[in-house]
């Protein structure tokens, strides 16, 4: 399991990138980080791109979970956007998706890269990564 995260400054997107084995407590081990480098950055959009993980083994009481908690960046507006093309992650994530409808309103869940650029209003993302720490 890895994850990455990376930054388009231009159009100020924070990528955060998930591969492999995704369990619950990488799951939450993630949020925190992410979390991290969105203060850190103060995105204008957020991107959660789960199309390299091999196997989602998360618990439906995890992702809800996860969905009542407050966002970080609460800005009004600030779109996230979940990339899942697994028919399986994308049915969590949509559930993910529907539990946070009140705290995280501007949530999509989608198939493909192409969709969230088409959201976004971006064509050409060009992203930078950001380390660790």
């Amino acid at each position: 399991m890895a994850y990455s995260f990376d930054f388009d400054l231009a159009n100020g997107i924070l990528r955060c990138r998930l591969e492999g084995l995704v369990t619950d407590e990488i799951l939450k081990e993630f949020f925190r980080l992410g979390a991290a480098f969105a203060v850190r950055s103060r995105p204008a959009a957020g991107i959660i791109d789960l199309s390299k993980v091999t196997l989602f083994e998360v618990s439906a009481k995890v992702l809800r979970e996860l969905s009542k908690v407050p966002p970080v960046l609460p800005e009004p507006g600030l779109r996230r956007i979940v990339i899942a093309p697994s028919p399986d992650v994308y049915g969590m994530m949509r559930m993910f998706e529907l539990e946070g409808q009140e705290i995280r309103p501007d949530i999509h869940v989608v198939r493909s890269e192409k969709q969230a650029w088409a959201i976004l209003g971006v064509e050409n993302p060009r992203f930078e990564p950001l380390k660790i720490e």
